[in-house]
């Protein structure tokens, strides 16, 4: 990939996705199984990938996913458009029935982090851990830092910081 082609792969995320709330559970599911599937590998490797786990994840629908069965796995383990690797392709299919427990609980994921909000990131990796699969420290805080419940995503100084404010992050305290 050229400089270009990698600036704007980069751009985009960090300009129109980091840190900035999702309020949909098939793309917060989605966000997971990114983060997840980066442990080890560099996020432009996950970027450069995000529309190959988009179709081979349904779309993030997440009672699709919840239903995969044996073949899906191993279709999955054999689908070069994702990173190949058992653990994490179990942990997203183990989430996603995990997250319909939750939306039948509390109504939808969002819900549930909203329910736990506020928390330190010690707080949240230590329920992320007891509620899913291969969810350690440095994925549960990228994950919630990602999606606006933890604070970090940008610098003070970064334009993006007061575009990600307007969006009324969990981190400010709503």
């Amino acid at each position: 990939m050229q400089p270009e082609e990698r600036k704007a792969l980069h751009a985009n995320y960090h300009d129109n996705h980091y840190g900035f709330p999702i309020h949909d559970d098939n793309e917060l599911f989605g966000r997971l199984i990114l983060e997840i599937n980066q442990a080890g590998l560099s996020w432009e490797t996950i970027l450069k990938k995000e529309e190959g786990f988009r179709k081979a994840y349904a779309d993030f629908d997440i009672k699709k996913v919840a239903n995969f069965n044996e073949a899906d796995r191993q279709r999955l383990l054999q689908d070069p458009g994702i990173i190949r690797n058992k653990l994490k392709v179990n942990a997203a299919i183990e989430n996603a029935k995990t997250i319909l427990g939750i939306q039948q609980e509390f109504g939808s994921f969002e819900k549930w982090l909203e329910h736990h909000h506020p928390k330190t990131k010690a707080e949240w990796v230590k329920l992320f851990k007891k509620t899913f699969k291969f969810t350690g420290g440095e994925i549960v805080g990228e994950f919630l830092m990602s999606i606006g419940y933890l604070p970090g995503a940008h610098d003070a100084s970064c334009a993006i910081h007061a575009e990600v404010l307007k969006s009324n992050p969990k981190w400010m305290g709503s």
